[in-house]
């Protein structure tokens, strides 16, 4: 008889799986919680439609003569304006973004660590089907033995 071979039982030696949210979770400062703001708000249609309506108003007023102009047709103030805005605007939006993509490496180093894990498992469990499947082999081949042993010598 064929001496079976099982693995060794499974042994997780990796640390239990934790939540990336509760590593994330450190408290940002405060030039961190307002970049996030900006870049939320300034990424948003509501921004885009109230910047658009300001700007029509801004154009209509110096354009008809309701109001003294305080920003003639060439529009160069509005000019200034809109160039100081998309200069700082860019600034935050970067710093906000670079948080996400720290983020978003921690996620995937995270994730890749898992995967490990997965798979070391996965190893472990289709070496322990392998051995099953050697031992049902066997046992398979044992019983067909007897089973041909205790058949009458008349039958075929």
């Amino acid at each position: 008889m064929k001496s079976l071979h099982f693995p060794e039982p499974y042994q997780h030696r990796h640390p239990p799986v934790c939540n990336i949210n509760d590593l994330l979770r450190e408290k940002p400062s405060l030039g961190q919680k307002a970049a996030d703001i900006v870049a939320r708000t300034v990424g948003s249609w509501r921004f885009l439609i109230i910047q658009s309506l300001l700007l029509a108003v801004w154009f209509i007023v110096n354009v008809v003569s309701w109001f003294a102009h305080w920003d003639p047709y060439p529009f160069i103030f509005m000019n200034l304006v809109l160039s100081l805005q998309s200069a700082y605007t860019a600034s935050i939006v970067m710093i906000s973004e670079n948080r996400q993509a720290e983020r978003d490496r921690l996620e995937t180093h995270h994730n890749y660590e898992l995967n490990l894990k997965a798979e070391e498992e996965l190893r472990a469990i289709l070496d322990h089907l392998a051995a099953q499947n050697e031992a049902l082999k066997e046992i398979h081949q044992q019983l067909a033995t007897i089973q041909n042993r205790k058949k009458p010598p008349y039958e075929s």
